[in-house]
């Protein structure tokens, strides 16, 4: 962290924009609007008209651009444009000296992925990306009951109905580049072999994807998604050498059924899940990270090797991007 950046945390609230005021870039400010520990100074978006509603809503003011978000003299931004955009605004972003939360994926390859990481590492900011999944109260309950355990497998089912919003992108990197995280954060291992299975029924982009995996612990995965569902359905299933948990990621329900018996007979026990907006809980977990000029919990380098992953299991990927077996540094 640069000493300016440092001069202005001991100050007072991190000064944040955020810039991309779609769907996902209004609720990041939404949320920044009323954290203590978070000053919203500005969000930024060429559509002026929907900055401004938004800014307006929020009490903060609103510009075209990132470039006029920096001009505020900023601590931090959320990156909330298109992907193909994250690249260039998050690396001018570091060069500005602020930290910054790209929403996932960190960017539309990853070599430009770790472009992003060399910049920040280098600037000394704060790099995290958004993968709120990780901070779903459920999916925080099926870690903690998983914790220690000798895993086995873990199945997670993320499908609903097409997404009107979506074009430069399928279901792959939308959705079960989530899941391919939560793999590697549940195992605490990278994965080692991929086995994908892709179609675009309806869509010009792949809209099924059935995904098979294994991690270096030897832990079998596998996810089912798509956007040809009626409604939405997130569920994770993990299997380990002594139960056998169940997380509904929506209804923020986890089972765990344990003491399995000769006769057939089993346990089962609701698992207590904390009430806590996952946005929320990403945004304090980087305005902390800031401040104390640590790693945040989902780094760049998380953040890319999810996508490398992702980007392996999409049509067209070399025999050796599917198998591939290094871990990104």
């Amino acid at each position: 962290m640069t000493g300016q950046a440092t001069r202005r945390m001991q100050a007072g609230p991190v000064r944040i924009g955020v810039t991309g005021i779609g769907i996902m870039g209004s609720n990041h400010a939404r949320v920044l609007s009323g954290l203590p520990d978070a000053e919203l100074v500005a969000v930024a978006d060429p559509d002026q008209e929907q900055a401004q509603r938004v800014a307006s809503f929020l009490g903060c003011k609103a510009v075209g651009d990132h470039h006029a978000l920096l001009d505020l003299g900023l601590d931090a931004v959320v990156v909330a444009a298109p992907t193909h955009l994250h690249h260039p605004i998050a690396l001018d972003v570091i060069a500005a000296g602020c930290s910054v939360l790209v929403e996932k994926p960190v960017a539309s390859t990853t070599e430009e992925g770790r472009e992003i990481i060399a910049a920040a590492r280098e600037k000394g900011v704060t790099l995290m990306v958004g993968h709120v999944e990780r901070f779903n109260p459920a999916v925080r309950a099926v870690k903690d009951a998983i914790r220690g355990e000798n895993l086995l497998s873990i199945a997670i089912t993320r499908v609903g109905p097409f997404p009107p919003r979506m074009s430069n992108v399928g279901v792959v990197i939308d959705l079960a580049v989530h899941d391919i995280d939560l793999i590697r954060w549940f195992t605490e291992s990278d994965i080692v072999e991929v086995q994908p299975q892709t179609s675009a029924a309806l869509a010009e982009r792949e809209d099924i994807a059935l995904l098979q995996f294994r991690t270096a612990s030897g832990v079998l995965a596998h996810i089912n998604t798509n956007w040809l569902t009626p409604f939405k359905a997130r569920t994770v299933h993990v299997a380990t050498s002594k139960k056998y948990v169940i997380g509904d990621l929506l209804t923020r329900q986890v089972t765990e059924h344990f003491d399995y018996r000769p006769d057939g007979s089993y346990s089962t026990r609701h698992l207590p899940v904390a009430y806590a907006e996952p946005l929320r809980a990403e945004l304090e977990n980087f305005l902390s990270a800031v401040r104390a000029g640590r790693p945040p919990e989902v780094t760049g380098e998380e953040g890319v090797a999810s996508l490398e992953i992702a980007m392996s299991c999409l049509p067209g990927a070399s025999a050796a991007q599917t198998a591939r077996r290094r871990a990104v540094g």
